[in-house]
């Protein structure tokens, strides 16, 4: 559900892009460090495919950036889920920097290249981190709390 909301987000026209911080990304990343969900790249290649429909960019650029973010959160998970806040929140925009990066790539392939605020999306997903980290806690705490019952 979470997943499905921020594929929501992706595509609202409100704020301007480069302010929008990468909502897919961020929950994929926090399920992938909380609880091992999205385990399966190939379940993180199919949402990276969604995006690309929705968002109506370049059919595998999200998929590829997705699949290889989640291919490194699974091979530093185990130190990366035990850091502090602002670490947490460091590695968290090193992984959306790295995002951009291929997504570069790929669009320089096609023969576009982005304005300067294309790199202004990682800074504003790591601005909200925190509180989408502090927010998804609480929700899930919540639910289990609620399925103990």
């Amino acid at each position: 559900m979470s997943m499905l909301l921020a594929a929501v987000l992706m595509i609202v026209s409100w704020p301007p892009v480069w302010m929008k911080p990468y909502w897919v990304a961020l929950m994929m990343i926090y399920w992938l460090l909380e609880s091992g969900h999205l385990r399966k790249l190939g379940t993180v290649f199919m949402i990276g495919l969604l995006i690309d429909l929705l968002v109506g960019t370049l059919f595998g650029q999200h998929a590829l950036s997705l699949l290889i973010m989640a291919y490194l959160l699974g091979l530093f998970r185990q130190r990366i889920q035990f850091m502090s806040g602002p670490q947490l929140t460091v590695v968290v925009f090193m992984l959306l920097v790295n995002d951009r990066v291929l997504q570069l790539w790929v669009l320089s392939l096609s023969g576009t290249l982005p304005g300067w605020e294309y790199w202004l999306q990682p800074l504003a997903g790591a601005v909200a981190w925190p509180w989408l980290f502090l927010l998804m806690d609480r929700l899930r705490s919540f639910n289990q709390q609620q399925a103990k019952h």
